[in-house]
């Protein structure tokens, strides 16, 4: 696997539901992409792929998983001077309080 040209972190995130609000921190201007696991595997063949998000020039930014799967966020240098650090935090799941989760 090539993938791309340039350096970049990946979050796997995994099963995510509508509506969770993800916390992206930076320690530099990036690209920041929020994708579904068949786009992500688009980005690293590195055919056209969808993506939400784009250059996150301030931090912390938040995004929001738009429909019910598997997600993947890419943090990634490309035209910019060099990859951030970066770190990902889980705000909010519709339906579920932040402090615990009922049993089904």
């Amino acid at each position: 696997m090539a993938g791309p040209n340039f350096r970049f972190t990946h979050y796997d995130l995994k099963a995510q539901r509508a509506g969770a609000i993800i916390e992206v921190t930076l320690s530099a201007v990036n690209n920041v992409r929020l994708m579904t696991a068949a786009n992500f595997q688009r980005f690293t063949e590195l055919l056209d792929f969808k993506y939400v998000g784009g250059v996150a020039r301030k931090s912390p930014i938040r995004l929001t998983i738009p429909e019910n799967g598997h997600w993947h966020l890419i943090v990634d240098m490309e035209g910019h001077h060099g990859l951030a650090d970066s770190s990902v935090k889980m705000i909010a799941a519709p339906g579920v309080s932040p402090q615990h989760k009922q049993a089904s």
